[in-house]
């Protein structure tokens, strides 16, 4: 029976967690491409741990995106000027600004619709932005300091599937124990 549990509880755990790591950015413009190129990468590494998406879209237009997860990474590219090139900041929504991450000004926004609509929206949402030295030439790779950043990056939000991953085990476990209406094994 308890191999049974297990089996289940394994089975669940991607079913249950659906995971969104959302890659914005242009990847034309040199440093901008980071949260493309980065969501390139994880799409391999996390051999469907989670759904990665690449996106050019900004502002209200990746609402739709959002729709069905339970959790969220976000990855994209800021210049604020605040911070040395190549700075990863880990944020949630509520510590957001437009000045720091213009691909998601009106998060804040985005999740009020959501809210009001009643859309299954993440219930959790962590952005990645990389400081970028240079987000304007047409063609460009990566500057040094992005690149450098770029592993580090890589393996963070790994990192945050992982753990959100393990979460899950415990909290699904629990559930079905509680809810005799899912266990679909007896």
């Amino acid at each position: 029976m308890t191999k049974i549990i297990a089996e289940r509880v394994r089975y669940s755990e991607t079913e249950s967690m659906k995971t969104l790591v959302l890659g914005l950015g242009n990847e034309v413009l040199s440093d901008d491409g980071v949260g493309i190129l980065a969501a390139r990468v994880l799409k391999e590494a996390l051999d469907g741990r989670a759904d990665v998406i690449e996106s050019s879209l900004a502002g209200l237009a990746l609402l739709e995106y959002f729709i069905g997860y339970e959790r969220a990474i976000v990855i994209d590219a800021v210049k604020t000027g605040r911070c040395p090139a190549g700075t990863i900041y880990e944020l949630s929504p509520d510590e957001l600004d437009s000045a720091l991450a213009p691909s998601l000004h009106c998060a804040g926004e985005m999740l009020a619709v959501a809210e009001r609509l009643k859309l299954d929206f993440p219930k959790e949402i962590r952005i990645f932005a990389v400081e970028v030295a240079d987000p304007y030439t047409i063609g460009g790779p990566l500057s040094p300091p992005v690149r450098k950043a770029f592993k580090e990056l890589l393996q963070r939000v790994e990192s945050l599937v992982k753990r959100w991953q393990q979460e899950a085990v415990p909290a699904l476990a629990t559930r079905l124990y509680a809810n005799p209406e899912e266990r679909s094994w007896e």
